[in-house]
């Protein structure tokens, strides 16, 4: 698929419900047998962290494919100092589209839109294996962990200004949007077509791992 084939723009109020059927689509039986991002897209757009300039969908020939969406997060260092700065989250490509560099082109293009809105650095929760394609690092590096303290392999960081993370050491914390109400999110999915919940599948495995991959951080004072 040649790159020119597809449109990057920011996602309208029509293109909502379609861009929740498409995060259903690519993110169900992922990480877990079912999944709740389509849950977490239909609320994430309410939420007082959600950076509308950020919302972006990518096109071919007029069908929506994929979306990635931001919010704003803040990294408390360990003296109590806040830092704001910015995750995304659903990335979502319909599955027949996946593997043809459509995320890549997502993340990279909303880099340089977060870059030039004055965002100092991006946090998010992924695999490293496909994240660090980008330029996505362990978080560790800049003595980052999670908000409970933990050093995780999953929590990735990139500087959108260089330097921007050097002198920060402390937890990220994301929006509390992302602690999702699971009987919401359960009640929300009956409005969908039933699909069929798998489980022991290798993304799921590879899930549960990274979960596993954590390490206390000093303790705070």
């Amino acid at each position: 698929m040649n790159s020119r084939d597809i449109k990057l723009r920011k996602a309208k109020i029509s293109d909502y419900k379609t861009t929740v059927e498409l995060t259903r689509e690519a993110f169900w039986n992922h990480y877990v047998p079912g999944c709740d991002e389509h849950y977490l897209l239909h609320i994430i757009r309410d939420a007082d962290s959600f950076i509308n300039e950020l919302d972006i969908v990518a096109e071919i020939d007029g069908k929506i494919v994929g979306n990635i969406v931001y919010t704003k997060g803040k990294l408390v260092t360990d003296d109590g100092t806040c830092h704001e700065v910015v995750s995304f989250g659903p990335l979502a490509v319909l599955p027949e589209y996946q593997g043809k560099g459509i995320g890549g082109m997502l993340i990279e293009h909303t880099k340089a839109m977060a870059k030039e809105l004055g965002y100092k650095a991006i946090l998010i929760y992924g695999d490293p294996d496909y994240y660090s394609r980008f330029g996505f690092t362990a978080a560790e590096k800049f003595k980052i962990g999670t908000a409970d303290n933990m050093y995780a392999a999953a929590l990735l960081a990139i500087e959108l200004l260089p330097g921007a993370l050097s002198y920060i050491s402390g937890r990220f914390v994301d929006d509390a949007i992302y602690n999702i109400d699971e009987a919401a999110a359960k009640e929300f999915d009956k409005a969908f077509e039933q699909k069929e919940l798998m489980d022991n599948l290798s993304t799921q495995k590879r899930f549960l791992q990274l979960l596993e991959m954590k390490t206390p951080r000093y303790e705070l004072f």
